[in-house]
């Protein structure tokens, strides 16, 4: 019975152990925000989409773009982010940056906020999180597609829906 009872236990462990230090998406997310930038979820900017007065910025580089993004986004990039790309945009307008998961979108609207923009948000947990919402996304030829380009294999991890792209 002892042996039993040790065997169990061990049985046990072993199916918790992976789960042991492992973070949840939201622990995730709170562990790369820093909160300068006020936070939308998906539905907010579905609403926000549906009343039409938004621009959606994608701060994602062009090969993770043209996988998929979000439609109606624009691309202005991270690394070679250009204050000239959103230049027709009224510093009041709503303004709603993404990423892959929110930090790259973070910083944007950062230097957005020093630029004069009054009311950029960042969308919570980037185009990962609105991919496992349900909501769609488009390729490069405004066609619906279930690719997400998830930056590489380790960021992987947090899509949980749709076909995981990487190199």
């Amino acid at each position: 019975m002892r042996k039993i009872h040790s065997l169990l236990a061990f049985i046990i462990g072993m199916i918790w152990l992976p789960a042991c230090g492992q973070q949840s998406f939201d622990e995730k997310m709170k562990s790369l925000y820093k909160n300068t930038v006020p936070i939308v979820n998906s539905d907010q900017l579905e609403n926000l989409k549906k009343q039409g007065d938004v621009f959606i910025l994608d701060a994602r580089e062009p090969e993770e773009f043209r996988v998929s993004h979000i439609p109606g986004a624009r691309l202005i990039g991270y690394d070679d982010f250009d204050k000239n790309l959103i230049g027709d945009i009224p510093k009041d307008a709503k303004v709603v940056v993404y990423c892959s998961v929110g930090y790259r979108s973070e910083r944007i609207g950062e230097k957005m906020q020093k630029m004069g923009f009054e009311n950029v948000s960042n969308l919570y947990g980037g185009i990962f999180d609105w991919k496992n919402q349900g909501n769609t996304v488009f390729n490069i030829n405004q066609e619906p597609t279930d690719s997400v380009h998830t930056y590489n294999k380790n960021w992987s991890q947090w899509l949980y829906k749709g076909v995981k792209v990487y190199d």
